[in-house]
């Protein structure tokens, strides 16, 4: 695929981010090396009403105006107008781009309308109980919900504008509007793949000269209370029991599960001759992408084939060989199975050099962020080849015999490039390959 494309190189110069760990790259990356965690006692709800009991709530966004970074006066103006539409996702999407925007130098100077575009993924974006309780009460007479009075009665009594929050194409119609961005748009909803998928369109769109410049990442959560119920129903959560810090042990061989989390990331990207022409700050060069989707005849997701067929095809599509990669910066979601399926894929593509090619995992100091946890990750990953090293990973005591991996600890280097894996439960996998330039 690669060979068929034009030969331009798609740089990142811009960053952006809402995080359990903070809201910038300077906030995210000092966390990480101080070993701090994000993972706290749920607050944002009342005890007796919320699903779970421990999370990873990026506390310090309160998804108010001060919270999108430096704006000229007039976009100031119109994001905060458009609040009302956003939902908590969107809301994160929106900020989490406009710092990056601002990271790339973009803040008062307007970026070219028509070369420039937004690929934005998220999970599904479920309603907030308080939309539709009394539209349920309105069917409700006698306590039980009437499903023929909805149409005509209950319906009518749903918060205004409430599907403008929840649609999952919003957060990029929002940014391309706010930015005048006129260029490629697109949404993808794949679940914690779609980070690693939305980047990866937009590399691939500027690298066939479809766009010069794309704002691009993945807005998510998984402890709103519909995403929270959904989560304790089908996936392996982890002990609430202890210190909630420790909750969260990617390939530890106690881990319990994971801990659901909410965040956003943003990259800027950009055709390098116009980012070095401009004089742009290159954090990165975005050099392949791979993706798979592999399930059973049941439909269940088989994420070791899925995981190990995108990391060959990102690889092959950079040119590169397994030799080459400083570091992975891995799925890590801490449940029993998937990081077993993990820990599989990567000895499948690295053989010999699967137990010392270093294994960073975010996820042990945010939890899993949704739709918007790989590109934090990735962010992180950018940090650690500007500074070097690899933040350890957290709550790593014990090695796995299953997952026989060389799991990051104290001054392990990031070397000058690296894979960042993502998956779903249902088998769709998605891979970049990112070096320093």
């Amino acid at each position: 695929m690669s060979s068929s494309l034009p030969h331009r190189r798609v740089v990142i110069t811009g960053l952006g981010l809402i995080s359990p760990l903070g809201n910038s790259p300077a906030a995210l990356w000092d966390a990480l090396v101080a070993g701090r965690s994000g993972v706290g006692a749920t607050t944002f709800m009342p005890a007796d009403r919320q699903p779970l009991a421990i999370s990873a709530e990026a506390r310090e966004f309160t998804g108010e105006i001060e919270d999108f970074g430096p704006l000229e006066k007039e976009r100031k103006k119109a994001i905060k107008k458009g609040l009302k539409v956003m939902c908590r996702e969107t809301r994160m999407a929106v900020a989490a781009a406009q710092l990056a925007i601002a990271d790339a130098g973009f803040a008062e100077k307007p970026m070219d309308p028509e070369a420039s575009g937004v690929v934005l993924g998220s999970d599904y974006m479920l309603t907030m109980p308080e939309d539709y309780t009394l539209g349920m009460t309105t069917c409700s007479p006698g306590g039980e919900f009437e499903y023929a009075k909805w149409g005509k009665e209950g319906l009518g009594d749903m918060a205004p504008l409430w599907m403008l929050k929840y649609l999952p194409n919003m957060p990029a119609s929002h940014i391309a509007i706010y930015n005048d961005l006129r260029g490629p748009n697109n949404s993808l909803t794949m679940r914690e793949a779609a980070s690693n998928l939305a980047v990866g369109e937009a590399f691939r769109t500027i690298q066939r000269g479809h766009a010069n410049l794309m704002v691009a990442g993945a807005t998510g959560t998984r402890i709103l209370p519909m995403q929270a119920i959904h989560a304790l129903q089908t996936e392996q959560m982890a002990s609430a029991n202890g210190d909630p810090a420790k909750a969260s042990r990617p390939f530890d061989k106690n881990r319990t599960g994971m801990v659901a989390g909410e965040g956003a990331g943003m990259v800027v990207l950009e055709e390098y001759e116009s980012a070095k022409a401009r004089g742009a700050t290159i954090y990165a060069e975005v050099l392949g992408l791979g993706s798979a989707n592999v399930a059973d005849a049941t439909l269940r997701g088989k994420c070791d084939v899925a995981l190990e067929r995108a990391m060959k095809a990102a690889l092959h599509d950079a040119g590169k060989t397994p030799t080459d990669v400083g570091h992975i910066n891995a799925h890590g979601l801490s449940t029993t199975e998937r990081d077993a399926d993990e820990a599989r894929a990567i000895a499948k593509v690295f053989g010999t050099r699967a137990e010392s090619v270093p294994v960073a995992a975010i996820k042990s100091n945010m939890g899993n962020l949704g739709a918007g946890g790989g590109v934090v990750e990735l962010i992180a990953s950018v940090l650690a080849l500007r500074d070097g090293r690899l933040p350890r990973v957290l709550n790593f005591e014990t090695a796995d015999p299953a997952c026989p991996l060389h799991v990051a600890e104290d001054d392990t280097r990031s070397g000058g490039s690296f894979l960042n894996l993502s998956v779903t439960p249902q088998g769709q996998a998605a891979v970049l390959y990112v070096a320093a330039v």
